[in-house]
Parts: structure tokens; sequence; C-alpha cells
């Protein structure tokens, strides 16, 4: 049974917290195992003082449904205390928002893809708490998807944005706390950061064998079955293909209108993709990117969690989908993506230019799964060096 960072802290709580005015950023799932809420938590301890909530992308509970949809910061309706926004007017925490506070706890749930906003609005966090000397406590949580091997491009700095600080695959099997270990070795040393690590976690698992109930860390990412898929079909974002929002299985769907139903699936049979299958499925999606228009798709099947590469998994469909659709019928999305208004949405995802690059100029796939495979090999070496969690 996995105890997470909070529960970690609640049993032992820190001589340093107590007395302290404290700021925390938190979302729907910082919750104990018996769904109490970090927040409420806080709110009724008599040993130091709830100051401050900040929320993510999404929300502090998962209400934004979509990308770019900001929510304001506002007052607490039930603590009478300032709730601030980080994911509208401020991404990072203004010198007026961390006034007084004398630590700031950070507790989110991560999915394990390098592009899920959650780690770089830590990052501005710990930038903005190492310019204004307050420490920054992180309660660490499992990589839900930790059992998937290493897949994706590793980011190159020139394609740093909001979706990607750190050069990191995109399937990069850490946890927010390693993360942040990196992040201050790589970026900010002089943050003073503090991880309260889990206990009972073991990298190569899945977060349905931690014993800990799943709450979903974004409206789009309902089930673990999700967070599975997500690395690679995300990507499907900086495209015009529907990633299956609009429905109930969003990123397991995939499609689009023009899509050739019959000759996309033989095409993706003959490629032997390991590690799941694709079953038909058309939809019809009730927002979003072609709403209310029949897509033919289909939905990505997980046979083997041990064998499945999300991201290279990804870059075959959509070869397949170049190649059995109308010349040009398949479009990369231009800027603004997610407050990046210069650099190409599918590059700042992807980790860099080479997969677009690769699939417009027809290049050989396995040549540029390749080309990863020697980047994570870099990385890994770089990661061993930080790396708390045994497989």
């Amino acid at each position: 049974m996995v105890i997470t960072g909070l529960e970690s802290l609640l049993n032992k709580f820190p001589a340093r917290l107590k007395g302290k005015s404290i700021g925390i950023l938190c979302h729907a799932s910082s919750i104990t195992r018996n769904y109490e809420h970090i927040s409420e938590i806080f709110f009724r301890r008599l040993d130091c003082r709830l100051a401050a909530l900040f929320g993510p992308q999404h929300g502090i509970h998962g209400q934004t449904q979509d990308n770019m949809i900001e929510w304001q910061s506002q007052k607490h309706p039930v603590f009478n205390i300032p709730l601030y926004s980080l994911y509208g007017n401020y991404r990072k925490p203004s010198i007026e928002m961390l006034n007084g506070l004398d630590a700031f706890v950070i507790d989110l749930q991560d999915v394990g893809a390098r592009l899920y906003t959650y780690i770089w609005t830590v990052k501005l966090c710990m930038e903005a708490c190492a310019e204004s000397g307050i420490p920054v406590w992180l309660l660490d949580r499992p990589n839900p998807i930790g059992k998937l091997p290493f897949d994706g491009p590793v980011l190159k700095k020139e394609f740093f944005t909001f979706v990607g600080g750190a050069s990191i695959p995109l399937c990069h099997r850490m946890t927010l706390g390693e993360m942040a270990l990196w992040i201050k070795d790589k970026y900010i040393q002089n943050c003073e950061l503090n991880v309260v690590w889990m206990k009972d976690w073991k990298r190569n698992s899945l977060y349905s064998e931690t014993g800990l109930p799943w709450v979903l860390p974004s409206p789009n990412i309902p089930t673990l079955q999700t967070a599975l898929v997500y690395p690679g079909n995300v990507l499907i974002e900086a495209l015009n293909l529907s990633e299956g929002r609009g429905t109930t299985i969003p990123f397991e769907l995939f499609g689009a209108p023009f899509i050739n139903p019959e000759k996309l699936k033989k095409n993706l049979d003959e490629r032997q993709i390991r590690g799941c299958i694709f079953r038909s499925h058309d939809y019809i999606p009730t927002f979003h990117k072609f709403r209310d228009e029949l897509c033919f798709g289909f939905q990505v099947h997980i046979t083997d969690v041990s064998d499945f590469k999300p991201v290279a998994t990804t870059l075959e469909i959509l070869d397949a989908i170049v190649e059995t659709s109308e010349p040009d019928a398949l479009k990369f999305k231009l800027p603004p993506y997610e407050y990046e208004y210069r650099l190409m949405p599918f590059d700042i995802l992807s980790g860099d230019s080479g997969m677009r690059e690769t699939l417009l100029s027809r290049k050989n796939i396995p040549a540029e799964i390749e080309r990863w495979s020697y980047e994570i090999e870099e990385f890994k070496k770089e990661f061993s060096k930080i790396s708390y969690y045994h497989e």
C-alpha cells in the first residue's frame, strides 16, 4: 500500500511548518485515501495557518473543461482566504500573492506526460518562491503510468514553453517530486525545495496497484486507461483530428470526418504495432473539434502495458492516416497554443520539429523512433543521479 507525500506529512508533521502561514497549490486530486482534501485538513489544523490557496490549469476543483479556458482569482467562500488562479491573468505567483507566506506547499497529481501543465506551474512557483525566499514543500504522488517505458523525444531548450520547461522525454516515468528535483538542479538551484517522498511506491507499477483512490486530475483524464494513451494521443490536439474530446473516452478515441476507416484499419493492422489493437468506433463529439459531426475513428485498446509505447504508437497512427487519406488531408494547427505565439503547437508538444518533419516529408518512422532512443539513453544517465524510487 502506497503512502503519499501528503499522508507522510500528516503522519509526522514537520516542525519547520508549525506556527507558519502556509500557501497551498492544489487541485481536486489533492486528497488522502479517506477522500479528505488537503485544504480542509490544513484549515482545521491549530499548529499552522492556511493563508492562501493556489490552483493550476482546470481550477482547484477541475471545473474548467478545456485548454485556454482561464479562471480568475477569488475569495474562498468557506475559508475566507484568497484563492489565486495560476491559469488566468497570472501563471507565476506575484510578490503580492506570496506576501505574508512562510511556506509554500504543493500537492498535485501528475499523469506522466511531459506536456501536462501542472509541473510547469510548479516550476513557476519554485521560481517565485526562490525570488521571495519562501521554502517550497512538495508532497509527492505516484506517476500513474510509471510502468510504461520511456518514450518520445527529449524536449529541446529552444522549444521550452508552458507545456514543457525541462529537457525530459515526453513519456518520462518520473514523479512530480523527481521532476521538481530535476528542475531545481538544472534551472533554479536557489530554490529551497523539500520533497516529502512517498513510501512503498515502485516505478514499474500502475496507479491501480497503489491502493489509492483515483480522482480525475483534469476533466479529460477520467480514468487510468485514458492516462495510458495520453502521452501519445495528446499530440492530436495540434492537428485537424479529434482526440475524442466531447466523448466519454477522450484520447482513447481518435477520428475525423475525412478518415477512410477501412483503409486505415488495414494499414494499422499491417504495421503490427505492439501492445495494443485498434477497434473501429465512429462517434459524434458533443463539443470541441467536429462538434455534432460524424467522425470515422478508432478506439485504442491496450493489450500489454509492458509492451505499449504511447508516443511511438501515435506516430504510427498519424503516418497511417497520411498514407490512407487524401493528399494534405491531415493538417498541423498553427499558433497560438497555450500562451505560445511563435512555435508550432505540434513541436512544443512533441519536443522538437523532428516528428512533424518526419510526417510531412514521409521519412522513415523507425529511424525517427530510434532518434528518441539515443536521446532517452542520455537522459537516463542524468536521471539516475536524482532518481529516488526503485523499479
